[in-house]
């Protein structure tokens, strides 16, 4: 099969489609057919060696993709209720896999997909699982309540926009925090209220997708709560404010309750542009000088 790797760490003119093997599925996982797939921030950061450089090693190659839509197309020995051509989502986790999301075909663990949305075509589906897990488990840190008043930064874009459609879902008041230009995309989104500075607000926690770092826990309340989309940039806890980062687990139970969110309209995909495996460098690229409102997906 064809799938985009790195033999080395560097700019987007590292990334390579090479020819390798097609990857058996082992117990308890499963192989998809791969029809789209999301190019999230993480996948820059694998390729640039910021993040999970041990696992390329000398004479080697590293794959790259978290998000998968596809049909599956083998399994493995105690997999049960994914027989081939069921059409699912998925999240790839960990880094040292050889092939990731970023090819032809991917082996995920089957308790890490989901059947597919009926109501957006794979392309939207695939920007779904790491992007939606990612903001869910970030409330599901802050512990927040229903009424409780929530700063989410970085709000217009993947990350950012499911935590407002989840915390409204959930009965929260959003502060959505963006470029004025996003203003109405926030408010559809189910905002509250939309600023371009976190001077100001005032909120019992905040969920901070743009990771801005000290701004946004200044505007949280003695005793809140503060969540980064960056693990590694955790700011000093203060003023009783418990602090922490989330690290997405793939997670195909809860994926399978954010795909029927997003079946019922709660939750809406985004896609930018999308891209041939061929062309990954440019979606890189595209990726790297921001202000993207949507993600951008490779489709073999």
């Amino acid at each position: 099969m064809h799938a985009v790797v790195i033999r080395e760490f560097g700019g987007p003119e590292v990334l390579e489609v090479a020819e390798v093997p097609l990857p058996e599925p082992g117990p308890g996982q499963v192989r998809v057919r791969v029809a789209a797939a999301g190019v999230n921030p993480a996948d820059l950061a694998v390729r640039a060696g910021l993040l999970g450089a041990s696992a390329l090693v000398p004479g080697g190659f590293l794959g790259l993709g978290w998000d998968v839509a596809g049909t599956v197309d083998a399994v493995g020995a105690g997999v049960s209720g994914l027989a081939p051509g069921t059409a699912v989502v998925g999240a790839v986790g960990g880094f040292g896999q050889r092939t990731k999301a970023h090819a032809e075909y991917v082996v995920l663990e089957a308790d890490a997909v989901a059947a597919a949305p009926s109501s957006v075509d794979p392309v939207h589906a695939a920007t779904l699982p790491t992007n939606a897990l990612t903001a869910d488990q970030a409330l599901g840190l802050l512990a927040v309540r229903p009424g409780d008043r929530l700063l989410v930064t970085g709000a217009a874009g993947a990350v950012g926009g499911y935590a407002v459609q989840l915390a409204r879902h959930a009965g929260l008041r959003v502060v959505a925090l963006a470029r004025p230009a996003d203003a109405p995309l926030l408010r559809e989104l189910g905002a509250e209220e939309a600023v371009s500075s976190p001077d100001g607000v005032r909120a019992d926690a905040a969920l901070d997708a743009a990771a801005l770092g000290a701004p946004a826990l200044a505007a949280v309340r003695d005793g809140g709560a503060y969540v980064t989309a960056r693990p590694d940039a955790v700011p000093a806890a203060e003023r009783g404010i418990r602090v922490a980062g989330v690290q997405v687990q793939p997670d195909g139970e809860r994926l399978a309750e954010l795909v029927a969110l997003l079946d019922r309209g709660v939750l809406t995909t985004r896609v930018a542009d999308t891209y041939p495996l061929a062309e990954a460098a440019k979606a890189h690229a595209r990726l790297a000088e921001g202000g993207l409102r949507g993600r951008l997906v490779l489709v073999p």
